[in-house]
């Protein structure tokens, strides 16, 4: 009887506190879930929320400090509760959202929100890129957009009070990214009511709609871009051309700032999730473009070619064969090469998302400075498929033996897979749905970059040799970003490395490492996710033999979203060790 009761007693000793934790837990996600959907409008209209259709999310700086002030007050709730008490899905969201409250901390410590804009995109172009998915399926819904419409004012000039606080700080961007984002913004500026990407969503209204709706709606969208949006946008041309440039930035790299070496460190486990230096992060680079080029020589003897690898290179550059002549047939091409990586992609996945994705080009206005693609979500609640963003600019610079390593990291079984796939979890809180933990999800969109050999993607040597310059952009990365932002290098010793080692075109190289220069450790995030799982992998064959299935391998990398890196380590040798003790 007695040991009954002192087993009982120690029982309650060690279950009740794991009990507490646990609701206590569940508790602070509900609430941190609440908190993301009160405060992130555009997801919350996707999801059916009509009057948040309507908003913008609340750039001003009080209101930045009042939700810096919430995350501060989960942290504390957070750190009361013991991870290892918890059970593993919930161990899970717990890493999680200890990343995702730390990185909004770093940058509230550093007001990263002084500079909202890279080279390519930002606040400005916001708008832009929701009304390219946006697609009223109703009067309301439509009248939703004007009313984001008559509200993008307001939300440029909370953007603009981070620039001026900025400016009275000298934490602003390098004058040649200022100068490419005001011939941007003069873009939006100077284009008609009615020609404007912003008036977009009101000729995608569905025909069920009276002509008389659809005539006043138009009209409504048209004055609202004529009296208020276009000259909001011209006003914040002229502050940045008149103003902001007023006492220009020289320095390209973010260490020249105030306190700019400890922001940078801190960009470092912001974007790789790792506790790695600048250093470590440059010595891995060069090694890596060691390799790579190893690789690429041998392509080149494969391919027959007489000549140097400056020659080939050049060779791959000019020769006409290598370009589209129209936006249209470049457009084509990536669209042949999405639908054979849609062929292959049961062969290595047992689990495929629901939402589809489409091939389009990026808006002109965003074009000229944009990159070459990228993909931008989408959802099946607001009936909006994802979005594999072509850039069509400059087409002969848009090389077509780069398109299938393009195409498999934006679409399939890159971006589109692993983000459709996160926002079909189930029973995880929200904010897992959304975790854009750049490591992990650039990390797995490069290494199916690794993986499209496997699926037949690159049936040249010339494609495959595109494949190879794609990772050797990414190698290149870790030693220009760091090579910019800590050892103080010119754009000139930048773009030599991509130059030199890589068949980018010139104009990507340029754009590139004005993305480097204006993003400063977002680069660094591809091939430190990449090289784990390629890591993991090997790991995994080795340990499971003739038994290793490398679909189970992929759908359990992705099955529970976007992780840290430590985590994602951590819960695949645990699914290695699972798999060598069920055989």
């Amino acid at each position: 009887m007695l040991r009954s009761i002192v087993t009982a007693s120690l029982l309650a000793a060690v279950l009740l506190p794991a009990l507490a934790d646990e609701a206590a837990f569940d508790a602070l996600l509900e609430d941190f879930d609440a908190h993301e959907r009160e405060h992130d409008p555009i997801t919350a209209g996707r999801e059916g929320d009509l009057a948040a259709l309507g908003r913008w999310p609340d750039g001003r700086p009080d209101a930045v400090a009042e939700r810096l002030e919430a995350v501060r007050a989960f942290r504390a709730r957070l750190d009361a509760i013991a991870a290892d008490t918890l059970d593993p899905g919930r161990q899970v969201s717990h890493g999680v959202l200890d990343y995702l409250l730390d990185s909004r901390l770093m940058h509230g410590r550093f007001e990263s929100q002084r500079i909202p804009f890279t080279n390519d995109s930002g606040f400005f172009s916001t708008p832009i890129r929701i009304a390219a998915s946006t697609r009223p399926r109703n009067v309301a819904e439509a009248e939703a957009w004007i009313s984001r419409l008559e509200g993008i004012p307001e939300f440029l000039a909370g953007h603009r009070a981070w620039l001026e606080r900025g400016a009275a700080t000298d934490f602003v961007q390098p004058e040649p990214i200022v100068r490419k984002v005001i011939e941007q913004i003069a873009s939006i500026a100077d284009s008609s009511p009615a020609d404007s990407d912003l008036f977009a969503p009101l000729t995608r209204l569905p025909a069920s709609i009276p002509d008389e709706e659809r005539t006043r709606l138009e009209h409504a969208a048209r004055e609202a871009l004529a009296e208020k949006v276009l000259p909001a946008y011209r006003e914040l041309e002229r502050y940045l051309r008149n103003e902001y440039l007023a006492a220009p930035r020289q320095s390209l790299g973010i260490s020249e700032v105030p306190d700019g070496r400890d922001y940078y460190r801190a960009l470092v486990y912001d974007h790789t999730t790792l506790d790695i230096t600048p250093e470590d992060i440059h010595e891995r680079g060069l090694n890596e473009v060691e390799r790579i080029r190893r690789e690429m020589d041998a392509v080149i003897e494969a391919s027959g070619f007489d000549g140097s690898f400056a020659e080939f290179l050049d060779y791959l550059r000019t020769d006409p064969k290598f370009y589209a002549e129209t936006p249209e047939e470049l457009l084509m091409h990536a669209s042949r090469i999405a639908k054979l990586a849609d062929d292959a992609m049961p062969a290595f996945f047992r689990h495929l998302p629901r939402l589809p994705y489409g091939v389009r080009p990026v808006p002109d206005s965003m074009a000229p400075n944009y990159t070459t693609a990228r993909y931008w979500s989408g959802s099946l609640e607001a009936g909006e498929a994802g979005g594999y963003m072509v850039n069509t600019y400059a087409l002969d610079q848009r090389p077509l033996y780069e398109l299938p390593a393009l195409t498999v990291h934006e679409a399939v079984p890159g971006h589109h897979h692993q983000i459709a796939i996160a926002q079909e979890l189930e029973n995880v809180p929200e904010f897992r749905r959304r975790a854009g933990i750049t490591a992990f999800v650039e990390g797995w969109a490069l290494y199916t970059e690794y993986l499209g050999q496997e699926m037949g993607i690159y049936r040249t040597p010339y494609e495959d040799f595109g494949r190879l310059t794609y990772e050797m952009w990414r190698a290149c990365r870790l030693v220009v970003d760091t090579g910019l932002h800590w050892y103080g290098w010119s754009r000139e010793e930048a773009e030599a490395c991509l130059r030199e080692n890589s068949a980018l075109a010139p104009h990507n190289v340029r754009t590139e490492v004005s993305r480097y220069i204006a993003w400063p450790g977002q680069a660094l995030a591809y091939k430190s996710g990449e090289l784990l799982i390629r890591a993991l992998r090997r790991e995994a064959e080795e340990a499971l033999g003739d038994d290793f299935d490398l679909r189970a391998f992929h759908d359990r990398i992705l099955d529970e979203g976007a992780m840290p890196l430590s985590a994602l380590e951590r819960k695949m040798r645990s699914w290695i060790s699972e798999q060598t003790e069920a055989d």
